[in-house]
């Protein structure tokens, strides 16, 4: 009996090496795929490491693909940097199309860039203040309240870091960007009121505005460069462009609840505001 397992082991694994491609739960596999697993209540667990343990690795091919207990996300090579699966295919990033730009439909929430480096985390007024590299903060430090709704506050650094903020297949708007969708809407004076969600489930009243773009834009309040909180959600929401207007300073866009205007000044690169990406 013993030497009868042995043998059929032994054919089972010969029987492995020589197919074109391997069925795990199905005796049929695709011919295109060299693995096909099926299955109805049971996944695929790939190797699960800590941030550490990856970078451990020897020579890693292009497609190596791991679970980051560190980041608790799904993470792929590319041949130069770990990738988060997260990024490759945002599920929560909707879009809206408007003139020729496709616009995401929601605020940025992301916590790393897409290489799978972390961004900071800061709540101190203190040391914001003093930051000149990327971190994300919450309005009022109230992640509870505000994350699901509004997204992350980001700095300017964060928003231009070369690991990149946006998701595979999208980038920050330009401030040109910005200027070509307000255009589309009829001028800065009245692209406000096409921008901002309508009603008052989020924006206070008066709250001049149709939403006829499906941009939604939300209220999420900003942070000052001081670190202290400075726009009330509900009143105000400012998102970032790309674009310098000096060594210190950037072009962000502004809406306000009670007016149909969209505002373009100028804010120091300190200051925390929302992200709204752009498809390429």
């Amino acid at each position: 009996m013993k030497g009868f397992i042995i043998l059929s082991i032994s054919l089972f694994f010969l029987k492995i090496a020589n197919a074109q491609n391997i069925g795990i739960g199905t005796n049929s596999p695709a011919t295109s795929a060299a693995l096909d697993i099926t299955s109805t209540n049971m996944g695929f667990l790939p190797p699960r490491m800590t941030i550490a343990q990856r970078n451990e690795i020897s020579n890693p091919v292009a497609g190596l693909m791991i679970w980051c207990i560190d980041y608790k996300r799904l993470q792929v090579y590319d041949g130069q940097t770990w990738q988060e699966l997260a990024w490759i295919i945002p599920a929560n990033l909707q879009s809206v199309t408007i003139g020729t730009q496709i616009w995401s439909l929601n605020n940025l929430d992301v916590v790393t860039y897409s290489n799978g480096d972390s961004i900071p985390k800061v709540s101190d007024p203190t040391v914001w203040a003093n930051l000149t590299t990327g971190a994300y903060c919450y309005y009022a430090n109230d992640s509870a309240n505000y994350a699901s709704v509004y997204g992350k506050l980001y700095n300017w650094y964060a928003v231009t870091d070369p690991r990149g903020l946006a998701p595979v297949g999208w980038h920050i708007p330009t401030d040109e960007e910005w200027t070509t969708l307000t255009t589309f809407l009829g001028g800065e004076s009245i692209a406000g009121e096409k921008l901002k969600e309508a009603g008052f489930s989020h924006w206070v009243t008066p709250n001049l505005a149709n939403n006829s773009s499906g941009f939604t834009a939300l209220p999420g309040g900003g942070r000052l460069s001081t670190g202290s909180i400075n726009s009330i959600v509900g009143e105000r929401g400012y998102w970032w462009s790309t674009t310098e207007q000096s060594t210190t300073t950037a072009w962000p866009r502004a809406l306000i609840n009670s007016t149909i205007n969209t505002f373009r000044t100028a804010s120091n690169k300190k200051s925390g505001y929302s992200v709204r990406c752009i498809k390429n």
